[in-house]
């Protein structure tokens, strides 16, 4: 599956359209106190722990958005898009979206 921000593909022409898709994943308020217990992984004014579980969320935001396309007959998905959003009444979530365009590759 290719997914891509840009709006068109090299090398392949695409035959159809097959409509928006998209993928969520939200890390809770739990895991976010688990990371500040350890504190120790930041290095250099980075945490590796909060960088891992963003990298995770939106992995799997984009793992659902590439099934939700292959369910379409999709080849590809392009224009995507990821937006990171904090959630609940204390924001004490936050939700990793990606949205893009199935397309049916020739």
């Amino acid at each position: 599956m290719i997914i891509t921000t840009t709006p068109t593909l090299e090398r392949h022409r695409v035959r159809d359209y097959l409509g928006i898709v998209t993928g969520e994943a939200i890390i809770g308020a739990n895991i976010f106190k688990d990371i500040l217990a350890g504190i120790r992984d930041i290095v250099g004014g980075r945490s590796v722990s909060y960088e891992n579980a963003l990298r995770e969320a939106r992995e799997e935001a984009l793992r659902e958005m590439a099934e939700e396309a292959r369910a379409r007959g999709a080849g590809a998905v392009v224009g995507v898009d990821l937006d990171y959003e904090v959630l609940g009444a204390q924001n004490g979530m936050l939700m990793v979206s990606a949205s893009g365009t199935a397309v049916a590759l020739e």
